[in-house]
C-alpha cells in the first residue's frame, strides 16, 4: 500500500529552495520538487547495509531519499557521496532508461526511499511541466558535470561516456518540448505571454525587430456571452477566435492570447496598409462566420462574437510595452465606437 512520504523530509526555509544556478553538483529537490515526487512516486524501506544496486547494473529507475542515508560509491580513485533526505540519485537511469550504473548504492541506515519509473515520470511531467522542466534543466547541468569528471578521471570510459552524452542530447529534447508547453496556453493552443516574450527576446538578439506590425484583438461583450451561455461557450468562442488568428500567420508571425479575451498579432508588415490587411481579414471572416445561417433553435449558442482591433507598426528602437500601449489606445478607440472594427494608431499620435 503506498503511503504518506511527502511529509518525512525536512523543508527548507521559504526562499531557500536552489536555482538552476546553485551548486549544480549537489543533489536535493526543492520543497515544491519533493511534495510533487513524494506525491507521484512509489515508497520503499530500505534498511542499513543492503544494496540498492552496483556498478554496471541496468538501471531505469530513479530514487529520492525521504528518511535514512545512502552511500554512493564510484569505486577507483573517486570520492564517494553520503546522501541524505530529499537527496536524488541514479537519474541517469531514469532519463536514458538501461544506463549502466556508476556507482554501488549503499544504505548506511533504516531509512526509506520514493522510487521514480518512467510511468511515474510521465505522471510528472503531466501534472506540472514547468516544475519539472526546471528539475530536467538542473539535473541534466548536474550529470553533464559528473559526467566530465568521470572523463577526465577515467580515460579508459571515455566511450561509455560519451553514449551517455549522446543520450542526454536527446533528454534535452524532451526538455525542449516540454518548455514549449509552458510557453502556450493551453484552451486556444496559441503562444501565450512567456511564449510571446521568448519570441521577441530571440527577435531583439538576432536584430529582426524590424519591419513587423501589432494588431491586438479584444472580444466584444465577452462577459455577456460567458454571463448568458456559461464558460463552456464561451472558451469555444475564445478557440475560434484562435482558429482564425492560427489561418493569418504565416512564418515568422506569431498568434498569441495575452490573457482572458485579449488576443495579438505580431507580423512581418513594412507599412500600414499591409497591417491593416491582417486585421482587415480577421475582421471580415469573423462577420462572415456571424452571418452563416443556422437553425434558431431556444438556447442556441454563440460560436464566435464580433471583435475591435487595435493596429500599429512596430519601432524596432521602442520595447513591448511601447508597442502595446500604442496598439491599445487604437484599440480602445475601437471598442469606444462600437466594437466590430479596426482602428488605426501613427507612433507620432501616440507619443
Amino acid at each position: 500500500m503506498k503511503r504518506d512520504i511527502a511529509a518525512l523530509a525536512p523543508r527548507p526555509e521559504p526562499g531557500s529552495e536552489p536555482t538552476v544556478t546553485a551548486d549544480v553538483a549537489t543533489a536535493a529537490l526543492t520543497r515544491s520538487e519533493y511534495e510533487l515526487f513524494a506525491r507521484v512516486g512509489r515508497a520503499r524501506r530500505c534498511y542499513a547495509g543492503e544494496t540498492l544496486f552496483r556498478r554496471g547494473d541496468l538501471g531505469t529507475t530513479m530514487y529520492v531519499v525521504a528518511r535514512g542515508a545512502i552511500e554512493l560509491d564510484f569505486g577507483d580513485d573517486l570520492i564517494s557521496k553520503r546522501l541524505g533526505p530529499s537527496e536524488f540519485f541514479g537519474e541517469l537511469g531514469l532519463l536514458i532508461g538501461d544506463h549502466a550504473r556508476s556507482a554501488d548504492a549503499v544504505a548506511l541506515a533504516d531509512g526509506e526511499l520514493i522510487e521514480l519509473r518512467h510511468e511515474e515520470f510521465q505522471r510528472l511531467v503531466d501534472s506540472d511541466p514547468g516544475l519539472i522542466s526546471h528539475f530536467l534543466r538542473r539535473a541534466i547541468m548536474r550529470v553533464v558535470l559528473n559526467e566530465q569528471g568521470l572523463i577526465r578521471r577515467l580515460r579508459r570510459r571515455n566511450q561509455d561516456l560519451q553514449s551517455a552524452l549522446d543520450s542526454l542530447r536527446a533528454t534535452a529534447h524532451q526538455l525542449n518540448q516540454t518548455e514549449e508547453l509552458i510557453r502556450t496556453d493551453e484552451l486556444t493552443g496559441l503562444y501565450n505571454r512567456r511564449g510571446l516574450a521568448q519570441h521577441l527576446h530571440d527577435r531583439r538578439r538576432n536584430g529582426a525587430l524590424g519591419g513587423l506590425g501589432l494588431v491586438l484583438i479584444d472580444c466584444d461583450r465577452f462577459k455577456q456571452v460567458n454571463d448568458e451561455h456559461g464558460h463552456l461557450v464561451g472558451d469555444r468562442v475564445l478557440q475560434s477566435v484562435a482558429s482564425i488568428l492560427r489561418s493569418v500567420v504565416g512564418d515568422g508571425d506569431i498568434a498569441c492570447r495575452l490573457g482572458g479575451d485579449e488576443f495579438c498579432l505580431l507580423v512581418k508588415a513594412d507599412n500600414r496598409e499591409a497591417v491593416l490587411g491582417f486585421a482587415d481579414f480577421i475582421t471580415t471572416t469573423t462577420r462572415g462566420l456571424l452571418q452563416v445561417p443556422r437553425h434558431s433553435e431556444p438556447g442556441d449558442v454563440p460560436l464566435i462574437c464580433t471583435l475591435s482591433l487595435g493596429a500599429c507598426l512596430v519601432d524596432a528602437d521602442s520595447d513591448w510595452n511601447d508597442w502595446y500601449a500604442q496598439a491599445d489606445m487604437a484599440l480602445y478607440r475601437a471598442k469606444r465606437l462600437g466594437g466590430n472594427r479596426v482602428e488605426w494608431q501613427d507612433a507620432h499620435v501616440a507619443a
